[in-house]
């Protein structure tokens, strides 16, 4: 054989024993890891702010099988400002996952994107969860519900509720358990002993203003109207500038048909605590009632300034746009819910 020709046979095989080593190399390189369009981060954030596309991304972080449950849980939150047939079956997976912080995620969420009468129904079979806390959180969101919407699930429910008082019960001293408790108790009519769980929450904190608001409502429904009145007046004469007091004594006003007078309440409410949507909210509804559309819209322009994936008011800002015919506003609104989540429901009336 020439030389030369051996010569280039030799470099020939230098050059594939070359290439051969590369190769073996590039094999052990982990591979980089391919990230989801959005990261979960932006896609959050896009929703808690009611970007568009919003719900499109929310959608697409929820199917993803490598969230961390705190993770998962967050997104569920955001999940009832973007319903649509695709954000009901993502809740509904939601509940059959593994993590109990995760369940009752999206029992929250479901508690939201259902009306209560198609509750019990997606929230029932959660009553016998093998966890306490999820068990309790469907006790929650079912309470409320009448029989015939709880339906099959009314035996589970009672059931489940007298291990939650059971529970509570053991927690004395933990002052935002007894008011719960006071609360189970009222819902079942049983007023001496949602007045014992009360008096135990004040006596451990008495400054407790959940249990003062609840103390309130509980002598209300023993129709005891004045003396309701005189808890509130005095826990409002301690803390004049209390916006939740201010809100409570609004509230009052409005189950006892004095709107007028729960109107200034309810400012004083939104005054002291401006950032508060649903301070605000209840506001407007208060200004609507009696006839001040005008006041009543800003209003909610407010809430959704600050708030722009806060589906709840601006579907009520396009129905007070509607009644004073205000049809480009409502156009602008349904556009941008539009970009927001083209499969609400709601788009479905148009104009």
């Amino acid at each position: 054989m020439p030389r030369r020709h051996s010569y280039l046979i030799a470099i020939l095989l230098l050059i594939l024993v070359f290439i051969a080593i590369l190769l073996l190399r590039r094999g052990d390189e982990p591979s980089a890891p391919t990230l989801p369009p959005y990261s979960y981060s932006k896609a959050l954030r896009q929703a808690h702010e009611g970007l568009p596309g919003a719900a499109r991304v929310l959608y697409q972080q929820l199917r993803r099988d490598d969230l961390t449950p705190i993770r998962r849980a967050a997104l569920y939150a955001e999940l009832p400002n973007y319903p649509s047939p695709q954000a009901l079956q993502l809740a509904r997976l939601g509940l059959e996952n593994d993590e109990p912080l995760v369940r009752r995620a999206a029992i929250a969420s479901v508690r939201r994107l259902l009306q209560p009468s198609q509750r019990s129904l997606v929230l029932g079979p959660l009553l016998d969860d093998d966890d306490q806390s999820v068990r309790f959180a469907a006790v929650d969101a079912l309470l409320g519900l009448d029989p015939d919407a709880i339906g099959l699930y009314f035996g589970p429910l009672q059931s489940a509720l007298e291990q939650y008082q059971q529970v509570l019960e053991t927690q004395p001293d933990d002052a935002q358990a007894q008011v719960h408790l006071a609360r189970l108790y009222l819902h079942e009519n049983d007023y001496d002993q949602a007045a014992a769980a009360v008096q135990r929450s004040l006596a451990v904190d008495p400054e407790n203003l959940d249990a003062l608001a609840t103390q309130v409502r509980l002598l209300e429904r023993q129709g005891l109207h004045d003396q309701s009145r005189q808890v509130l007046a005095k826990a409002l004469a301690l803390r004049p500038n209390s916006a939740f007091l201010q809100y409570e004594l609004g509230l009052w006003l409005i189950r006892h048909n004095q709107r007028e007078y729960a109107l200034l309440a309810l400012s004083r409410a939104v005054e002291l605590e401006p950032e508060n949507t649903d301070y605000r909210y209840t506001l407007a509804v208060t200004l609507h009632d009696l006839e001040q559309p005008d006041a009543a819209q800003k209003q909610l322009e407010t809430v959704l300034s600050r708030q722009p994936a806060n589906r709840r008011a601006r579907v009520l800002l396009i129905q007070y746009w509607k009644e004073t015919g205000q049809l480009q506003n409502v156009q602008v609104l349904l556009a941008e819910l539009e970009r927001q989540n083209p499969d609400d429901p709601f788009l479905q009336k148009g104009l």
